[in-house]
């Protein structure tokens, strides 16, 4: 005989109820069971058989057949009662029924509900995101039974997705092209388009993520972030593959592995801007390093104090450059003074610019002559230059104080001039074009006169006028009208000015190194 439990409590309540409130009456309820009718109420009620003809059929959901018994009053009484307590556990029976449903919905939203709470804690307390997404998908590995969870993130640099984390058996573990037609991943990234796939649907590839062509069922979710500002945007594709219960995956459970890819496309976010920070202050710690270990390259002019009296500054257009300027002193109390500026600045000048001031402190260094020190340097960088695409302009003169004269080589570097105790500045014209552009056996040098505590030596790359943004001829006239005017004022002082003078045009106009050089001796 079948036990109370198959029974409500509030269906038993009811006929409890009937049977108290009839002295003459009691209400049996009967079910359908493999081939014979088993009473179930009154559980204690030893009857057999089957029910009676006043029996009531009692319609439920339930997939067997009930009949409801009055016995006891008149067969009249007894039909009427079975009829109505019949309609009465019906609505009963209909109630439990639903109230059943929604307590297992409850139940699963409020797992579903947890396991986002806590993949939220999870996403709020660990910075790695491989770290993060690991212990989120062992948590839906347990809550939807799969056999493995795979999550796929894009790296816009190469195109294609990434394994961030993977729980559970093996799989896929190499990119996935985008380009890629064969591969379910691929195409939930590029549709933005969730996909649930059975074992008997099979891609061109059959590529479920885990490189097989049958490993039961599949879920794919788009991972998407959306900014404050901005549209919508598709970072990754979460998988599910497999199922330890056998049974297909839902639309309910489709929606729950959505809400969690919302959470996780901001972590996914959020991990990529961190990278990024990280990845930017990285590159200007190294950019203020490449910065200071460039300008160092570069000769204090105090130690030449007691030699002759020099200026020099050089501020590069971005943390390193192209141009550069050294001096050397040389025997017979001759001044060596030279200045360069590569056609170009970031990294790929200043790199040229140190090869170039290595070659010139090793040919410079041993007292030859300007010309032949160009000719050396051009051979020594012939090779970078062609490489790379660049052109250097350089000049290097000598000036020798005793012999009232300087001498000078110049490799297309306009800005060279002789600026006398009287008159107009004198330019130290070009005598060669620049390195770089043709390959010379030799180099030309020229000379002019030395007036020794008296003449200025003002050299300049071309960044410091195009500064004033008026016009190549007119921002080196102004240039040379400051030097005129002030000539007679020391070196540091009238360096000061020029650099004064071109700092507001610096910050407005196209950048470029701006590189100057002061010399009295």
């Amino acid at each position: 005989m079948a036990t109370p439990f198959h029974v409500p409590a509030s269906v038993r309540d009811v006929l409890e109820g009937y049977r108290r409130a009839h002295d003459d009456a009691a209400a049996r309820l009967w079910r359908w069971e493999s081939g014979a009718w088993v009473l179930l109420h009154p559980a204690d009620d030893e009857a057999g058989g089957v029910p009676g003809e006043s029996a009531a059929p009692l319609a439920t959901k339930d997939e067997h057949e009930y009949r409801i018994e009055v016995v006891g009053p008149s067969a009249e009484r007894a039909r009427v009662d079975a009829e109505f307590l019949a309609g009465t556990l019906q609505r009963i029976f209909m109630l439990e029924g639903e109230m059943q449903s929604m307590s297992a919905e409850i139940a699963e939203r409020y797992e579903e509900i947890t396991l986002l709470y806590s993949i939220s804690e999870i996403l709020g307390s660990v910075i790695s995101l491989e770290e993060a997404a690991g212990t989120i998908l062992e948590e839906v590995i347990s809550t939807l039974g799969a056999r493995r969870a795979a999550l796929w993130v894009h790296d816009p640099r190469r195109d294609e997705l990434y394994l961030a984390a993977s729980v559970g058996m093996a799989g896929q573990s190499g990119p996935v092209e985008l380009s890629d037609r064969g591969s379910v991943t691929a195409e939930v990234f590029r549709e933005c388009r969730a996909m649930i796939l059975d074992p008997n649907d099979i891609f061109p590839r059959g590529d479920f993520d885990t490189g097989a062509t049958r490993r039961g069922y599949f879920l794919s979710v788009p991972v998407s972030y959306t900014p404050p500002q901005g549209e919508t945007r598709t970072v990754g594709v979460i998988n599910l593959v497999g199922r330890t219960s056998n049974e297909p995956y839902t639309a309910g459970d489709l929606h729950l592995v959505s809400a969690i890819a919302s959470q996780v496309g901001a972590a996914v976010e959020n991990g990529r801007l961190v990278a990024e920070t990280l990845r930017r202050e990285r590159l200007v710690r190294e950019m203020e390093l490449a910065h200071d270990l460039q300008l160092k390259l570069l000769p204090s002019t105090e130690q030449f104090a007691d030699y002759a009296t020099v200026a020099a500054c050089c501020v590069p257009a971005e943390s390193v450059g192209g141009d550069f300027y050294h001096l050397f002193r040389l025997s017979g109390g001759r001044f060596g003074v030279m200045i360069g500026d590569v056609s170009s600045h970031g990294f790929g000048a200043a790199l040229i610019m140190a090869l170039t001031m290595s070659a010139v402190t090793i040919h410079a260094s041993e007292g030859e002559p300007p010309a032949e020190v160009l000719r050396r340097v051009h051979r020594a960088m012939i090779g970078e230059l062609e490489t790379t695409g660049m052109y250097l302009t350089l000049f290097y003169g000598v000036i020798d104080p005793a012999a009232g004269r300087i001498t000078y080589a110049n490799a297309g570097h306009h800005h060279a001039f002789r600026i006398p105790a009287q008159g107009d500045a004198e330019r130290l014209g070009a005598t060669d074009p620049p390195l770089g552009m043709v390959d010379l056996d030799g180099y030309s040098e020229a000379h002019a006169e030395w007036n020794a505590g008296k003449d200025l030596l003002f050299l300049f790359t071309d960044g410091l006028p195009d500064a004033l943004g008026e016009g190549e001829i007119a921002d080196e006239r102004t240039l040379l009208d400051l030097i005129l005017r002030e000539r007679t004022d020391e070196p540091e002082r009238l360096l000061e000015r020029i650099f004064a003078l071109t700092a507001a045009g610096a910050a407005a106009a196209p950048p470029d190194d701006r590189t100057a050089v002061l010399v009295r001796i």
